[in-house]
């Protein structure tokens, strides 16, 4: 299944890339979909109703009422849609959504609808890289709605980087395995552990030894897992990711001895176990009762290693599928190839800091996988898409 048969509803706001849509509206036709769009009073600066309208085969609502007086119930749209693509999302429609400022049709149905919202943000360089908006989708996120990054490139204020609206067929290709993934139960029956996150090694009660990991990877992966169907156990370090999926059973844990342990209550007894946590190598030898105060030029703490979870897993595997990860800097396929033989790992999953846009805190990744005879590379993706690369090899192993 694709979008076939499916009810889109795409709300148009008022931004240059707005000429994208048309390319949106059609490829969604072409693949039986059916197709409504809505627009703010701004969009009709950028495109015509007309156009759209000829496109989607249905009239375009930008206000309450039509023409002749009739009412256009943004309640109806909002229920007739089985999903919602927002796009181009501009910072004002963006900040009204997360605000619930509610003065225009397309906000007004959007705040009644019961079905998925897709956020596609299109703005300036500067604009997507305000604190502000970075808030905004994250609370976005936060609701439960699925965010398309912006991607980079040429700007219409003639600045270069990221805020470009994602391109027509990113746009499709991710609803499609929207709908595909619901579908998809090709995990069912299994159970599924995964680590996220930092680990946070405490020095004194205010103050820890952590690192930049955001959790973003191992959610997504855990959401991923459990729309195919599997029963999902995430062990996470601090984060401020949520999980918006009922078969996920989340345990939150600080440190890397409490991983370890949160961790083999259940690895006994889970399919697969996938460890993408930034876990902390040292923590302090002793922990200070009261906080540390600023008395010498210099403070020397001593360290000592952390429990290896990775390789304690790889020590204890019976009949689990085991997939590590590897950040790594300099040597990067001598040392994942390395770790995956090391740690007794089944794959290893490699990015490097070296590439723009993987790594920590980003909300895209660029992928290796290594097993002991393959090596897979991917493109910059989503860390949605991303998710599901990892889990396609993995079902792929386990079919072999």
């Amino acid at each position: 299944m694709s979008v076939s048969g499916k009810k889109i509803l795409i709300a148009v706001s008022g931004g240059i890339a707005a000429y994208k849509i048309h390319f949106l509206i059609r490829d969604f036709i072409k693949k039986g979909a059916e197709v409504q769009v809505i627009m703010t009073p701004d969009a009709e600066n950028f495109v015509t109703k007309l156009s759209l309208s000829t496109l989607s085969k249905k009239p375009v609502y930008s206000d309450f009422y039509g023409d002749n007086g009739t009412w256009n119930s943004h309640v109806e749209l909002a229920l007739w849609a089985d999903v919602i693509v927002v796009a181009p999302c501009t910072a004002n429609t963006l900040a009204k959504m997360t605000h619930g400022m509610c003065d225009n049709l397309v906000i007004a149905t959007y705040m009644s609808a019961k079905c998925p919202v897709f956020i596609v943000p299109a703005m300036d360089l500067d604009m997507y890289q305000h604190p502000s908006t970075k808030q905004n989708l994250e609370m976005a996120e936060d609701f439960g709605h699925f965010i398309i990054p912006a991607e980079s490139g040429e700007l219409a204020s003639g600045l270069v980087g990221q805020g470009r609206m994602a391109e027509p067929e990113t746009i499709a290709k991710a609803i499609e395995n929207f709908f595909n993934s619901n579908e998809n139960k090709s995990l069912e029956g299994k159970t599924v552990l995964i680590t996220a996150g930092p680990t946070y090694e405490a020095i004194d009660p205010v103050r820890f030894i952590g690192n930049h990991s955001s959790g973003k990877m191992g959610f997504s992966l855990a959401e991923e897992a459990s729309k195919r169907g599997a029963k999902v156990i995430l062990v996470s370090g601090p984060s401020s990711q949520t999980i918006h999926s009922e078969n996920v059973d989340l345990h939150k844990v600080t440190s890397a001895k409490e991983m370890l342990d949160k961790v083999f209550e259940f690895y006994e007894n889970v399919d697969i176990a996938i460890a993408s946590a930034a876990v902390a190598d040292y923590a302090p030898k002793e922990v200070a009762k009261e906080k540390i105060k600023k008395n010498d030029e210099n403070l020397t703490i001593e360290l000592v290693k952390n429990p290896d979870i990775l390789k304690t897993m790889g020590e204890n595997k019976k009949h689990q599928f085991l997939v590590g990860f590897a950040l790594e800097t300099q040597n990067e396929e001598e040392n994942a190839k390395g770790k995956l033989i090391k740690k007794n790992l089944d794959m290893i999953v490699l990015n490097s800091l070296r590439d723009s846009g993987a790594g920590f805190k980003n909300d895209t990744n660029k992928i290796k996988i290594f097993t002991k005879t393959e090596k897979t590379e991917f493109n910059l993706k989503p860390k949605g898409d991303v998710a599901k690369d990892i889990l396609d090899f993995v079902e792929t192993q386990l079919l072999k």
